[in-house]
C-alpha cells in the first residue's frame, strides 16, 4: 500500500472506529444531540451500523503485508455505507449531507488507493 493510502486511511479509519463505537454503546437518547435520525433506525440496525463501522475501519488499517483483501473490502463497504446514510438524511428532512459526501469521496479515494 502506498503513503498515499496511509495518509488517508488512518484519519478514516479514526473518525469511523469513533462513530462505529457511539453507536454502538450509547444510548439513542445520548446520540439524538449528534445524531437525529436515531429515531428512524431501529436499535438493532443502528447497533450493526455500528458493528460495521468498526470492522470498515480495521479493515482499512491491515496492510498488505498480512491480507490484500481486507482494506479495498473495507474500503467499498464504506462507499456502500455513505450511499446509504445519504438518502437516510435526506428523506428525514436533514439536509447537511456535507460530512457523508467528504465520508464518501476519502472512502472512494481509499478504494482506489487501496488497489493501485
Amino acid at each position: 500500500m502506498s503513503t498515499a493510502h496511509w495518509i488517508l486511511a488512518v484519519p478514516l479509519a479514526l473518525f469511523y472506529l469513533y462513530a462505529g463505537a457511539l453507536k454502538v454503546l450509547r444510548s439513542p437518547d445520548r446520540l439524538r444531540p449528534m445524531m437525529a435520525w436515531v429515531d428512524r433506525v431501529p436499535l438493532p440496525a443502528l447497533r450493526t451500523l455500528g458493528v460495521l463501522e468498526l470492522l470498515g475501519a480495521l479493515g482499512l488499517l491491515v496492510p498488505d503485508a498480512l491480507a490484500p483483501w481486507p482494506a479495498p473490502a473495507a474500503a467499498a463497504g464504506l462507499v456502500l455505507l455513505q450511499l446509504g446514510a445519504i438518502p437516510v438524511h435526506l428523506t428525514g428532512g436533514d439536509r447537511r449531507i456535507g460530512l457523508n459526501l467528504a465520508l464518501l469521496v476519502a472512502a472512494a479515494a481509499a478504494l482506489w488507493l487501496s488497489v493501485a
